[in-house]
């Protein structure tokens, strides 16, 4: 009897540890790692290069490949789990499919040792563990500690925190013992989500797509809460001449209209009525009346789509709350900095992605969606872009354009974001690299499943 309590005790013992080796569901080397420091990790380059490509499995029987890479000035030590893929195969009998075997090194799962080519001492240890290879952890040795880092898309969330632990404990470390000696000095609720939050944005994205192929774009176009066609600058209907070039079925939007579309099919199945235009057009930045934005403002309109998205989302706000809330009570802008620095060309650089008045960089937009989509689930964002007109001299910085922004997580873990603008949708690769050395100014707004733009 005794025997049987020590058998169900140790039993007991170690399913926490089995529960947390498999904590994210990737899988882990740790116990295969255990055996390599000697050969593989602090050998040096001559000797390791003599090491062919290893293929061991850990005791859940998931296959790594150890391996040596080479550039001009590191060599990195690789042990990255199996994947199979599809593959196409043609033959005189024609196509078939078949499953292949990679042991992608940026894979989830995957550990990489990165030392200096010239002297062969460690740089930095790295742990990929989701879907997105853009988001990883890494570990970099100073003195007798480690610090660690937390990198998402190019920008540090993290950089240079110290570990308390020696760099050699991560030749080993699972990725539970990583997560639990960082879990109280890194953001893990950046890059840690749940996908099943997403269902509103989904549907949205969903329901946009269907309606795109009925909507033109047309200067200065939207509709007011009677329904009616009517011009922002002004407020007045458009005229039957006006509307004699375009489609007589379908929307009629601006780059403003398009949005504010996207926000009445929030507000109408609460509200009943669409949005009006006049609390859309005024005017949130205050500027000095001598200074140069002062004297431009008489004669351009510098901040038409900064005002827009903020007031949009605050009416979006305010029909969700049944209370008025004017834009800087609404809590509706994204003034959030969550990245010191970045990866750059030339190594890593301090830099300022957010701007009073002027939003995030375009280039940070990635990371700072991956994060957004992370901590406030299920919210989709306007975005005014401040753009330059170098038709002018000086040259004019303006918000003109508007964009709507559905960052969220695919079932498999991966972080998606699709992004609507002047009727169509585009990728977000592609909004950054357009937009590249602008502005845009977010504000969030909940999203629904009930959802209906007309």
């Amino acid at each position: 009897m005794k025997k049987l309590i020590c058998l169900i005790t140790a039993l007991f013992a170690l399913l926490p540890l089995f529960a947390a080796y498999n904590r994210l569901g990737i899988p882990d080397s740790s116990e295969i790692r255990a055996g390599l420091e000697e050969v593989w990790f602090t050998a040096p380059l001559s000797q390791v290069r003599m090491n062919a490509p290893e293929i061991r499995a850990n005791n859940n029987g998931e296959k790594f490949q150890i391996r040596l890479e080479e550039n001009e000035t590191t060599f990195n030590v690789f042990v990255s789990p199996r994947a199979l893929i599809k593959v196409n195969v043609f033959s005189d009998k024609g196509m078939y499919t078949e499953e292949q075997e990679l042991y992608p090194g940026d894979a989830a799962g995957s550990w990489v040792l990165i030392r200096d080519k010239r002297n062969g001492k460690p740089l930095r240890i790295r742990y990929y563990f989701l879907k997105n290879s853009e988001v990883f952890i890494q570990f970099t040795p100073q003195g007798k500690i480690a610090l660690a880092d937390l990198v998402i898309f190019g920008h540090y969330a993290a950089r240079g925190v110290p570990t308390g632990m020696p760099f050699e404990k991560f030749y080993s470390a699972s990725f539970e013992d990583v997560m639990n000696i960082t879990e109280t000095k890194l953001p893990w609720n950046y890059v840690l989500a749940d996908p099943q939050q997403y269902n509103g944005i989904k549907q949205m994205i969903a329901v946009i797509r269907e309606k795109l192929p009925s909507i033109t774009i047309a200067p200065d176009a939207m509709y007011d809460e009677s329904g009616d066609l009517v011009h922002i600058s002004n407020g007045k209907k458009f005229e039957k001449a006006e509307r004699a070039d375009l489609p007589e079925n379908n929307i009629i939007l601006s780059s403003a209209g398009f949005v504010k579309w996207i926000a009445d099919g929030l507000v109408e199945p609460m509200s009943g009525g669409l949005l009006k235009r006049d609390p859309l057009i005024k005017e949130t930045v205050e500027v000095k009346d001598n200074g140069r934005q002062g004297v431009l403002s008489q004669k351009y309109d510098l901040f038409f789509s900064l005002n827009w998205v903020r007031n949009l989302a605050s009416a979006v706000v305010s029909v969700y709350s049944g209370k008025n809330y004017m834009f800087n009570q609404s809590g509706v802008d994204v003034t959030v900095n969550p990245f010191a620095s970045s990866i750059t060309d030339k190594g890593v650089a301090n830099t300022v992605t957010f701007v009073e008045n002027s939003g995030h960089t375009v280039a940070v937009l990635p990371s700072l969606l991956y994060v957004l989509a992370s901590t406030e689930p299920g919210t989709l964002y306007f975005g005014a872009i401040r753009g330059t007109d170098r038709t002018v001299s000086p040259e004019i910085m303006a918000f003109n354009e508007c964009v709507a922004l559905f960052p969220y997580f695919t079932e498999d873990g991966a972080f998606a974001c699709s992004v609507f603008m002047n009727g169509r949708e585009m990728t977000l690769e592609n909004f950054c690299y357009y937009y590249a050395d602008d502005f845009v100014y977010l504000t969030r707004v909940k999203s629904s499943e009930r959802f209906f733009p007309k």
